[in-house]
């Protein structure tokens, strides 16, 4: 068997020490191996321990290398192994790896996912949907994501779907009921909302307009309409497009009518 005849150590960590086999560099290893097995000059190693030291070297270095990718933030264990995969490590060495982790509580996939839930909630404002979509990114398992978005109760659904549309509904004051609801519903699904909740919430938003603000918002809207349509169009198929673009966006046949007659006589 061969001989350990020096051990020294790394110029570029000093943690870490190199270690000679009959007169050869044979392998390096941290200083924590080195004590665990007990490696001293003039000790034999069969190819046994040789490779069973070099695989507990490669977890610790996997290991260490995760720690200082956990130092960050939290990360889900399917973020860590493709961390230690893109490194190059094995999978026997990156499954050690994870073992100790967890034994050492530096990683908890079900406090992650609830940390995510937490965050994509009050600053995303994102729905159930999304969510999932997030944690099935992460690599979480799929009855650890159903455990976590249970949490996520229809009522808070509602009171966050409830903030998205009461901005949107603001910004988009200018335009028509219709307009509004297609842009709270559009704006909602890609949130990640059902459209049970969707419906809930547009159906508690006031969205009514009086008479001076009809008059305000089709006479903006018409007019490109009416500006677009003219290049092309003319007398009756004008107006008919007119208005039918005008009905689409959700105004009311009346304001509709009204709009074109005006139009009408500013034109003569």
């Amino acid at each position: 068997m061969p001989i350990i005849t020096k051990i020294t150590q790394q110029k570029n960590n000093q943690e870490r020490y190199n270690v000679f086999l009959d007169e050869k560099f044979a392998f390096g290893v941290e200083e924590g191996i080195l004590v665990r097995y007990q490696l001293t000059k003039g000790k034999e190693l069969d190819q046994w321990t040789i490779e069973e030291m070099v695989f507990d070297d490669q977890v610790s270095k996997a290991f260490n290398k995760a720690l200082t990718y956990l130092s960050f933030r939290m990360r889900s264990e399917g973020e860590v192994r493709k961390k230690l995969r893109d490194a190059e490590y094995g999978e026997a060495v990156i499954d050690e790896a994870v073992k100790k982790l967890y034994k050492l509580n530096f990683l908890d996939d079900r406090a992650f996912s609830e940390a995510l839930l937490n965050t994509q909630v009050k600053t995303s404002k994102k729905g159930p949907r999304a969510i999932r979509q997030d944690l099935q990114r992460k690599g979480i398992d799929k009855e650890v994501q159903q455990e976590v978005l249970d949490e996520y109760s229809e009522e808070v659904q509602f009171d966050t779907a409830k903030v998205l549309a009461d901005k949107i509904a603001d910004r988009e004051s200018r335009k028509t009921p219709v307009q509004i609801k297609q842009k709270i519903n559009d704006a909602l699904l890609r949130k990640g909302f059902s459209y049970t909740v969707i419906s809930q919430v547009v159906d508690t938003l006031d969205l009514e307009k009086d008479e001076e603000q009809w008059e305000d918002m089709v006479a903006v809207q018409g007019d490109k309409l009416w500006d677009k349509h003219s290049r092309k169009l003319s007398g009756g198929e004008l107006k008919m497009k007119v208005k039918q673009g005008l009905y689409q966006k959700g105004f009311p046949a009346d304001v509709i009518s009204q709009y074109v007659e005006q139009k009408e006589r500013n034109d003569e």
